[in-house]
């Protein structure tokens, strides 16, 4: 580690200094605490002074025969009293309640060494996200509420699971909820304690090394979740770590969040240093694809509120945060869960902007639920809710999230939102909802539970639903969720092009009267499918006029009877397509992906739609 990097906010490695390290005959531990008057490690109970080392901030000492496995924790004196501190560069930490660090081996043989070199941010090829909660994923006590940690299955065990499950349903990533280490079960690990160490809920670090490598295996990618605004208040935690406010703000104002955690202080480079230390170890050690940034309104303005102004020491964090972790890790990428209108999230920071890759397209998901919950004999009015997205959608490189937090706390599920009286009605309006997002520009991420239309509330404490699959109707909608994610993944035109303008053409967006919506996504090679959706309560019959079309062929029609619906089930069935005209008949609350092939598959732009 740079001393003048890690004071200056610019330093990634901070943790192979800090920390606890196991050397030839012992272990090594150091931490970072400069207002401290003495420190004592308790290893095992057992007390050891530490030094002060390098420039006097630092303390060390290395104990022989010290071993991996072994709890510790510091005993950190300031003003003539002591608090008892984990290590806030521990890699491991004690099950909860306990909270003491682990001495960690993380010495693992990785088997992903193809994947690695081959890996991309994505921006040209598929990106289905499936969002997850581990512990509440599956569980031995199934659906039955339980705090027990024995109820939860393990990083190993879920190595076995997980990866074919996200094959069959078509994802190609997973993005895990924070798996730091967290005090509170309810948290779901957003108000963190230790930044470096996987949370023992689910075994050892080693145990989720080889989670990611069997993921990687099965080519699903792996995205971590990453806290980078607040922190928990535990007293044996980060706060006032070294007798004062070390890592927080000391003015309750700025330094207290909405959600009464502490606010990290950006201002501090050794506060970033840390953060950038404990983001870069994840994608290094684990071998994690990408990171989503949690709330990051909360950095761009003060405390999230514009009218504060703009937190400009905590944008440059962000900056180099991102553009410190491109560098060193080929082919990773970062997402911001960022709601505010600020220009440039996703533009690099060379050209002006915060360097993130992705940016959580918020506007689109409150629209798109807004207008499902709306009923279909009403949505006249509402149209325009699903053709606004395209008319800001170049401003940046937009993910679309249907996250955990449209779940819980009374919000209903999203097949539960939908504008119907009855499971039949609710459940195509869900696969029309889905169809729409897998076929508009832009990353795609569902919650966990969304592929049997759950309709109870997610609940940390129950595993999902998954008894749903013995009803029919809802192992119809499992059916369609897997034809749907692999429909996506093998169309180019779905993908390819999400972030340039040749990707998307509106077919109809005028179409009130109906509350009919059709567009087209092309590839580079001008392959061409197109969406045509019928949210209405009334089948409608609709025709269009396509130029240069040599045939065309249903992918998905989600009223297929397969899926619950009441057409007969008919994929590649072609299409009349007399003179270039298609006529589709649209049941109510329906869509159908149509692939589209030109006469001249050399013209890049045969197959216009003109309607």
């Amino acid at each position: 580690m740079d001393t003048r990097n890690f004071y200056a906010g610019e330093e990634f490695y901070a943790h192979l200094m800090l920390g606890s390290h196991l050397v030839e005959g012992g272990v090594r531990f150091r931490t970072f605490a400069p207002v401290a008057d003495k420190i004592e490690l308790l290893l095992e109970g057992e007390a050891h002074p530490m030094d002060k080392v390098a420039d006097g901030n630092f303390w060390e000492v290395t104990v022989p025969d010290a071993t991996a496995g072994q709890a510790y924790e510091y005993r950190i004196w300031h003003g003539g009293s002591f608090v008892d501190h984990a290590d806030p560069y521990a890699y491991q930490a004690e099950l909860r309640p306990d909270h003491r660090s682990i001495v960690a081996d993380l010495s693992y043989e990785w088997h992903d060494a193809k994947w690695m070199a081959a890996r991309t941010d994505c921006r040209e090829a598929a990106m289905n996200v499936y969002e997850l909660h581990l512990g509440s994923w599956r569980k031995r006590s199934g659906d039955e509420p339980s705090d027990d940690p024995a109820d939860w299955y393990g990083y190993d065990e879920l190595a076995e699971m997980l990866p074919a499950y996200l094959a069959e349903l078509g994802a190609t990533h997973v993005e895990f909820m924070p798996l730091n280490e967290h005090p509170f079960d309810g948290s779901w690990g957003y108000q963190p304690t230790g930044y470096f160490a996987p949370t023992s809920r689910y075994g050892e670090p080693t145990g989720l090394m080889r989670l990611v490598d069997a993921l990687h295996a099965a080519g699903i990618g792996c995205i971590i979740d990453f806290v980078p605004v607040h922190f928990a208040t535990d007293a044996w935690g980060l706060a006032d770590y070294d007798g004062t406010p070390l890592f927080e703000y000391p003015n309750a104002a700025v330094g207290v969040s909405e959600w009464g955690s502490r606010n990290f202080m950006h201002s501090r480079g050794e506060t970033c240093s840390f953060l950038q230390s404990a983001a870069n170890f994840w994608l290094g050690a684990y071998h994690f694809d990408g990171i989503r940034l949690d709330a990051i309104s909360r950095i761009i303005y003060w405390q999230g509120d514009e009218a504060r102004g703009i937190n400009g020491m905590a944008v440059d964090f962000v900056k180099t945060f991102n553009s410190g972790l491109r560098s060193l890790n080929p082919g990773c990428f970062t997402v911001a869960e960022d709601s505010t209108s600020l220009a440039g999230c996703t533009t690099s920071v060379e050209e002006g902007g915060l360097g993130f890759d992705y940016k959580w397209d918020m506007g689109w998901m409150h629209d798109t639920l807004e207008l499902f919950q709306t009923p279909p004999e009403a949505r006249h009015d509402a149209y325009h809710k699903l053709t606004f997205s395209m008319v800001y959608f170049g401003n940046e490189r937009y993910l679309l999230p249907l996250s955990h937090d449209e779940v819980v706390h009374g919000k209903a599920t999203v097949a539960q939102k939908m504008a119907a009286s009855g499971v039949t009605g609710k459940l195509a309006q869900a696969r029309a909802l889905y169809l729409y997002m897998f076929s508009h520009p832009g990353k795609k991420l569902n919650f966990m539970g969304w592929e049997v239309a759950q309709l109870r509330e997610w609940d940390e404490r129950r595993e999902q639903d998954w008894f749903m699959r013995t009803y029919p109707a809802h192992d119809a909608f499992f059916r369609f969720a897997c034809e749907l994610g692999a429909a996506y993944q093998s169309e180019p035109a779905l993908w390819e092009l999400d972030y340039d303008a040749e990707g998307f053409e509106w077919v109809e967006a005028n179409g009130e009267a109906d509350v009919v919506y059709a567009f087209l996504r092309r590839d580079a090679a001008g392959s061409c499918v197109m969406c045509a959706l019928n949210l209405s309560d009334e089948a409608v019959e609709r025709v269009f006029e396509i130029e240069g079309v040599a045939s065309a062929a249903v992918l998905v029609d989600t009223d297929w009877e397969r899926y619950g619906g009441s057409t007969p089930d008919g994929e590649g069935a072609p299409l009349a397509c007399e003179e270039g005209v298609i006529a589709l008949d649209m049941p109510a609350c329906s869509g159908k992906l149509i692939r589209i092939t030109t006469a001249d598959p050399d013209d890049k732009h045969a197959g216009q739609v003109v309607v």
